[in-house]
């Protein structure tokens, strides 16, 4: 049964009745379109069956719906147009159709002519309407009709017309001033309007939380009071929900900023009338960056030859400045968000200048001297005058006999200044206001000085020691130092008779223009007494009397202290109380054993010499010593004798235990002699300390090493220093000389060359000299060599298991090579243990060879090695059994005939080891040229 006889008894009849049927699943699934296009609705369908409940009918009849028809569907079934946008629409008709037509939203045909929407027709079943660049007018119900005959169908689509997001103003960038009320403009329109949200720096400005900001009925954002930190990239975005649609800006918002302006210098003083120039210059902020530009009397200042202006404007320059130029310039910064202006004040000075200054003379004793100075300057300048290195102005007094300290009381010199002149009077004038004076003016921008010169006329003054010493035959100059002005002539005279005279032959003069020298001669007593020097000029004379006295030895000096040590001693002493009015020249030291002739030596007298060191003393011998001084007159009265014992000389010893120390031996006339014996011989002391004794000790990289010295005799003087110098031998220069102070016992030697032998010299230095060196040498370590981690390879293997292995493959090839040797040479360690222990011989050998007991040599003609063997004589039982130990006379004949020697063996395993090492091989035409070589 088909589905239409199961269904059909069960249809109503005629339109808008109803129909509660239920059908099996399979049969539903048999439904066709044509008869799925008579249903209107569904109401329910369940998971499990589909029931149909309430299904109108568009036909008046059952039979009606049955029939096959005409349908219509247009794809896509809606359509969603942005204005401007293009879109088509495509009608598909199942079923004979002859005519396919499409109607406007008006209701009228569209024909085919139409440029904005066109209608074409691809084949009987399908027809395009395509709307070009919609606008909202095109927006409606567009109808697809198929008609053949009187059949008719027909499907419509619903077509809108919608603004996509559409940024009509959105400039970028937007500027505004810092402080202003900012309306950032972004104008988007869409249909339906759009949502506008806005970010900066990728955050979402929330007006609600931020009363600076606000979102105007336009969605224009609005800054209050706009700052700099607000600049920056914002971003307006535009949202349609109903769409999902989402667009944006970016608009740089730029914020200008009002320029500050700042004067470096609001106060510039210049010269005038001296071709300067003045720099005025004023620094100016702001955004954007302002122009700068200056202003004088309300007249703009271009570049010319009265002025310049910096690449920026910052800086303007006045050029060859004069007084006119005096007066406020205007600094002017302008840009987009305004203009600022400062005032710098131009001050135009006069510079100071002398213009009267005279040299001045007076005379000793007046009553007082003017000095005058006139300067003009603007503003007007102050005057000082200085005289060497004191100063004086006005209203202060100073002092002659403290120019370091201004005076009330004494009203010798007075300063005194109106207007453009100050003097300086002098009262009382004194030669020694004689020289040149300086008047300075000054004022703030400024300084000039002259010098002038005061001349003083006075007596001379006579200078110089009265009293001389010298002795008899000795030539001394008494001086006589003169001052006056003008210059002074000098006479000498000695009792009343001027000089020199026909009586005098010992005396000379000499004159020069400040000083009259009279060189005496001292013949007897009677030229010892004394001289008048007399100097006069128009203003004066004046005479004074000198002394020529006879000298003395001096006084002996005074021994304050001896600090003896073994072969020297330190005399410390104080100068004489006399020294006989000349210089020392020399002390004596004299010393001496008891009962025997002083030794003396002389040491030059120095400024700083309060000690004399005596060397080539006796240790443990007492002493005697003395002093003396020398002057020019000759050697005065020795000091006290003072006694002192030299010391013991020290000398030290260490044992050889590898823990070393060291014992500090004196050694002394009761030390025993096997003792003494050890050190230097003491019947010499030269004052120079013993040689030190060195040990090596190689560091922890053996490259390194420490030379430790121990300290031997000093040779009685404290020792200064140690210095050390060390080189290869294999090379002859030395290294550079190492000082190491006296308190060090060490030195350390790095970087030295591996496996190369180096010699080290230390020598000890004393106040008398160098001892002799002290010398060691030693050999450096070899060059480490790196063994790889066998772990990073990778092997598995470590260093020990591969020596192992190595061992053990060289000990197989030394047992392969013996067995060999045993059986075709007979020789090798086998064949010493067969014929020394088991008293075998091996197989093959000469029965004459082993009872004559004498080393045999086989050759064969086939070229194989020679081997040397050396083999003992059997030993009978009444022997006591076992092989006789070799002797040295036993002979080995070489190829060549030669006898050599053998080294005694040790017996048992011993023996059987060198038996082991005296087994050689060489080729059979290699003649045997060492003996030591050829021993078996």
């Amino acid at each position: 049964m088909n589905l239409l006889e199961r269904i059909g008894p069960r249809l109503p009849q005629s339109s808008g009745d109803t129909l509660k049927a239920q059908l099996d699943f399979s049969v539903v699934l048999r439904l066709t379109i044509h008869w799925c296009s008579c249903f209107s609705s569904v109401l329910h369908i369940t998971e499990e069956r589909f029931t149909f409940i309430l299904v109108t009918f568009k036909n008046p009849s059952l039979s009606s719906c049955l029939k096959p028809a005409i349908q219509v569907q247009i794809t896509p079934t809606q359509g969603e147009i942005s204005v401007g946008e293009s879109k088509f629409f495509l009608c598909e008709v199942t079923g004979d159709a002859k005519d396919i037509d499409w109607y406007a939203p008006s209701g009228e045909k569209i024909l085919p002519n139409r440029p904005d929407i066109i209608v074409s027709r691809g084949d009987e079943t399908m027809s395009t309407l395509t709307i070009y660049h919609a606008n909202v007018d095109s927006a409606g119900i567009y109808k697809c009709v198929a008609k053949n005959g009187d059949k008719e169908a027909q499907a419509t689509v619903q077509v809108k017309i919608f603004q996509k997001i559409t940024f009509e103003s959105a400039p970028s960038p937007q500027e505004f001033n810092e402080g202003d009320d900012a309306a950032i403009v972004c104008n988007v329109v869409s249909s339906p309007p759009p949502t506008i949200i806005w970010k900066h720096k990728g955050s979402k400005i929330q007006a609600a939380k931020d009363v600076r900001f606000k979102i105007l009925d336009k969605g224009h954002l609005q800054i209050r009071g706009i700052k700099k930190i607000d600049e920056g990239m914002y971003n307006c975005e535009a949202r349609v929900m109903a769409r999902g649609e989402i667009d944006f800006r970016m608009i740089k918002v730029v914020v200008n900023v009002l320029p500050t302006i700042r004067a470096r210098v609001s106060d510039v003083n210049a010269t005038a009338d001296i071709g300067a120039s003045a720099l005025l210059a004023c620094d100016a902020d702001g955004f954007p960056e302002p122009t700068v530009t200056w202003a004088h009397n309300n007249i703009v200042l271009e570049n010319g030859d009265k002025y310049s202006l910096g690449e920026d404007g910052s800086e303007l320059e006045i050029k060859d400045v004069k007084k006119v130029d005096e007066g406020d310039y205007t600094c002017i910064a302008k840009n987009k968000a305004g203009e600022k202006a400062e005032e710098v004040s131009l001050n135009v000075f006069v510079q100071p200048k002398i213009t009267y200054l005279n040299n001045k003379t007076a005379s000793e004793f007046d009553e007082q001297v003017i000095l005058t100075c006139e300067a003009s300057g603007d503003p007007t300048p102050t005057i000082s005058w200085s005289f060497e290195n004191r100063v004086f102005t006005e209203g202060e007094q100073a002092s002659w006999t403290r120019p370091d300290k201004y005076e009330s009381l004494d009203r010798n010199i007075v300063v005194r200044s109106h207007a453009r002149v100050s003097s300086l009077t002098l009262k009382n004038v004194l030669f020694t206001y004689a020289g040149q004076y300086l008047c300075s003016a000054s004022n703030s921008i400024g300084q000039d000085e002259q010098l002038m010169f005061l001349e003083v006329r006075y007596a001379p003054k006579i200078l110089g020691l009265v009293t001389v010493y010298t002795w008899e035959g000795n030539a001394a100059n008494i001086s006589c130092e003169v001052e006056a002005h003008p210059g002074a002539a000098v006479l000498w005279f000695r009792d009343g008779l001027q000089l020199p005279s026909a009586n005098t032959t010992n005396v000379k003069i000499y004159n020069t223009p400040s000083v009259s020298y009279l060189e005496i001669t001292p013949d007897s007593q009677n030229d010892f007494g004394s001289y008048n020097c007399t100097a006069s000029n128009v203003m004066g004379s004046e005479s004074k009397e000198f002394l020529l006295i006879q000298a003395e030895v001096p006084s002996s000096p005074e021994i304050q202290q001896v600090d003896p040590f073994s072969s020297t001693a330190v005399v410390s002493f104080e100068e004489p109380d006399s020294m006989g009015g000349v210089p020392i020249i020399k002390y004596r030291v004299e010393w001496r054993l008891p009962g025997q002739e002083w030794k003396s030596v002389e040491h030059d007298a120095k400024d700083d010499l309060i000690s004399i060191t005596i060397t080539g003393l006796k240790p443990e011998t007492a002493y005697k010593v003395r002093m003396s001084a020398i002057n020019g007159k000759g050697e005065g009265e020795s000091s006290a004798v003072s006694s002192f014992t030299t010391e013991p000389v020290q000398y030290s010893f260490t044992n050889d235990s590898p823990f070393r120390y060291s014992n500090a031996v004196t050694v002394s006339s009761e030390t025993p002699p096997h003792i003494a014996a050890t050190s230097l011989a003491l019947s010499e002391y030269a004052g120079e300390p013993s040689a030190p004794k060195l040990e090596v000790k190689v560091q922890e990289r053996g490259n390194s090493l420490k030379v430790n010295w121990i300290k031997q005799d000093d040779g009685g003087s404290p020792i200064k220093h140690y210095l050390v110098r060390y080189k290869a031998k294999h090379v002859s220069e030395w290294k550079p000389e190492i000082r190491i102070p006296q308190n060090s016992e060490y030195v350390t030697l790095s970087g030295l060359d591996w496996n190369t032998e180096y010699e080290v010299y230390v020598v000890a230095e004393n106040q008398q000299g160098k001892s002799d060196p002290g010398i060691v040498s030693f050999r450096t370590a070899s060059d480490p060599t790196t063994i790889p981690d066998a772990a990073s390879g990778g092997s598995g293997l470590g260093t020990g298991a591969i020596v192992g292995i190595l061992i053990v493959v060289f000990f197989l090839l030394l047992v392969g090579v013996d067995v060999t040797c045993y059986f075709l040479n007979k020789c090798g360690l086998l064949m010493c243990i067969a014929v020394n222990f088991c008293g075998k011989a091996g197989p093959g050998a000469k029965n004459k060879d082993i009872e004559e007991g004498k080393a045999a040599f086989t050759k064969d003609e086939s070229k194989e090695p020679i081997v040397e063997v050396r083999t003992e004589e059997e030993n009978t039982p009444s022997q006591g059994g076992g092989p006789t130990e070799p002797n040295e006379t036993t002979p080995l004949t070489d190829p060549d005939g030669k006898t050599v020697k053998e080294e005694k063996t040790k017996v048992g395993e011993t023996e059987v080891k060198n038996a082991t090492a005296e087994v050689k091989t060489v080729p059979s035409e290699a003649p045997q040229t060492n003996g030591n070589e050829s021993k078996a």
